[in-house]
């Protein structure tokens, strides 16, 4: 199994957007509010998507992972849209699909993300995981992220819990990246 990860680019808007609803869902079965499913359709996904990839440049980074050529997961981070984050890099979107999970996508793409910020001139890189999201919560411990508070996010149709991580030396997580290419 290879797995690449590459720059985003406008044509992945589809697969981008149709691998994050049928993810989302998933993994939000049971967390998020009735209301969030209903609003939130696969052309919602395309629409924001886009929108996001139309846009693309600064200090945000859109990054997928393939494995063997097909769309395994995808992730983005920039400038931190929460003041909890305070001076840290945001890791804003990391999903990989339900077929690739545990097989080391989900790592380098965290990993690939980290860097760019690093490139970036930023020191630290957080994120927000849905509090009762377990996979995701064991994953970050397992990558040595440390939960340092909690907040609600604001988006428009659910306000939820989060737990803050963060990886305050992002030098130290790149390396990790570098351990695994030798």
């Amino acid at each position: 199994m290879t797995i690449s990860i590459r720059s985003a680019q406008e044509a992945d808007a589809m697969l981008i957007a149709r691998l994050h609803f049928h993810t989302w869902r998933e993994t939000y079965r049971g967390l998020a509010p009735q209301a969030a499913f209903t609003a939130v359709t696969e052309e919602v996904r395309l629409d924001r998507w886009q929108r996001m990839l139309a846009r693309k440049g600064g200090e945000q980074t859109i990054l997928v992972a393939e494995v063997d050529g097909q769309l395994a997961g995808f992730g983005m981070a920039g400038p931190a849209s929460h003041e909890i984050f305070q001076s840290r890099a945001e890791i804003k979107f990391l999903y990989v699909g339900a077929a690739f999970k545990r097989r080391g996508v989900g790592r380098k793409l965290l990993l690939h993300l980290a860097r760019h910020m690093k490139e970036a001139g930023y020191s630290g890189v957080g994120l927000g995981v849905v509090a009762g999201n377990s996979p995701a919560i064991t994953f970050y411990d397992g990558m040595r992220g440390t939960r340092v508070g909690n907040y609600t996010d604001p988006g428009p149709i659910w306000r939820s819990d989060n737990h803050l991580y963060v990886w305050e030396d992002l030098p130290a997580l790149v390396a990790q990246e570098e351990e695994r290419s030798f």
